[in-house]
């Protein structure tokens, strides 16, 4: 083979590829994937949710966009963003998995934060799927009720977080009460595993969320008419 062909088609070949963690290579841009891999938002609903101003939450997508990781769906005024590909957030969950075994500052980071809760027990997605099928557990899906209209886990119940004090004399007493969110780093089922036990409840969470439940081939269901 031609060397000089054989090198050219190697260069234009990886130059593509690193469009993709190039694209990925920004906190905030990560951010946005997260909440992405949730359901399609809008430019001002991912503004509000990142703390960011609309114009550069427009500017992040954009860069997402040029790379084809995201795509937009316009509906009158508004204009709604999602992740383009399963494969979107996979790139970015291995991103988090590597973070997770090669630096300990990320480690430090989640266990700083963590240091003030009880001990949270994590469960990881087989042992809860186990638990199901066994109807050890009931599981709460404690993200906004969009979120969970848009994919869930099959069999869990929507109770945000935010709704969750009201509404604990629903959740039975006799049985584990397993809370999920968006992912390991999401508050959202911190908070309410310590609510829960604070009120007598055996809860624990899910070690991961939706998106990696769903991209691991595990049951899923959707609320959407």
């Amino acid at each position: 083979m031609n060397d000089a062909r054989h090198r050219g088609f190697k260069d234009e070949t990886f130059r593509e590829l690193a469009r993709i963690p190039k694209a990925l290579a920004n906190p905030r841009r990560l951010e946005l994937v997260d909440l992405l891999s949730q359901c399609e938002r809008t430019v001002e609903e991912l503004a509000r949710l990142t703390t960011m101003s609309v114009a550069n939450t427009s500017q992040h997508l954009q860069v997402l966009r040029a790379a084809s990781l995201v795509t937009v769906r316009r509906e009158g005024p508004w204009a709604y963003y999602a992740l383009s590909s399963p494969a979107v957030f996979r790139a970015a969950q291995a991103m988090r998995e590597v973070g997770q075994l090669q630096l300990a500052e990320l480690d430090r980071i989640a266990r700083a934060y963590r240091r003030e809760r009880d001990e949270l027990e994590p469960l990881d997605a087989g042992e809860l799927l186990r638990r199901m099928r066994k109807d050890e557990v009931v599981v709460i899906d404690v993200r906004p009720e969009e979120e969970f209209r848009a994919g869930h886990i099959q069999g869990a119940r929507s109770v945000p977080v935010s709704e969750l004090r009201r509404r604990l004399s629903g959740l039975p007493r006799n049985r584990g009460v397993v809370a999920y969110c968006r992912g390991p780093y999401c508050v959202y089922a911190d908070e309410a595993v310590a609510l829960l036990r604070r009120r007598g409840f055996h809860a624990l969470r899910l070690d991961t969320g939706f998106p990696d439940w769903k991209a691991a081939g595990l049951p899923v269901a959707d609320s959407k008419r």
